[in-house]
């Protein structure tokens, strides 16, 4: 069996699970999520889900596990929820936000401004002598992700001065200059 998709997703007090056909509803006091799924069996013992599989093919071991961590990343979702932190690290490098726009200077000729979906909140957070962080929560894993990393795509950290936006604790490999 997959090491993952054998063990069953805890349910914590306050979050409901509602199985459809193939659907998964996840309510809790952050917010709501749902994930159709499909080739796998999902049961409610007491407060734990468990994941189930048919046969021992290559696909369903994939998809075994796979559903199994996005159940548990909903679960965990509603009710604590996920953040992400991103640092720009660069001379005149800054970040601001009025409500879910977000408005960064990262040496371009022009400010990028940046529309957050409403299901994240953001803040910018700049303090003397320190970089600037750009701080986001949601209850939505696959969201926050993905605009994180689209945030950290307007530019990359390079590798020669580690300029550019990253992720708060990332290690950039870092090349050597020019030897003389």
């Amino acid at each position: 069996m997959s090491r993952i998709g054998k063990n069953p997703v805890l349910i914590p007090e306050g979050v409901s699970v509602e199985i459809q056909s193939n659907l998964l509803l996840v309510k809790g006091k952050l917010g709501e999520l749902s994930q159709p799924y499909d080739t796998i069996t999902v049961e409610q013992v007491e407060n734990t889900l468990i994941v189930s599989r048919s046969s021992d093919s290559k696909p369903m071991k994939a998809k075994h596990g796979l559903y199994r961590s996005l159940f548990s990343n909903m679960v965990n979702g509603v009710s604590t929820g996920w953040t992400k932190d991103l640092e720009l690290v660069g001379v005149g490098y800054r970040a601001s936000n009025q409500g879910q726009r977000l408005e960064l200077a990262l040496g371009f000729s022009h400010n990028i401004v940046f529309m957050i979906p409403v299901e994240v909140k953001v803040d910018a957070i700049s303090e003397k002598g320190k970089n600037p962080i750009i701080k986001l929560t949601s209850f939505d894993k696959q969201l926050i992700g993905s605009i994180a990393a689209k945030i950290r795509g307007f530019r990359r950290p390079e590798p020669y001065k580690g300029k550019g936006v990253r992720y708060v604790g990332e290690q950039i490999r870092r090349k050597a200059g020019k030897s003389a």
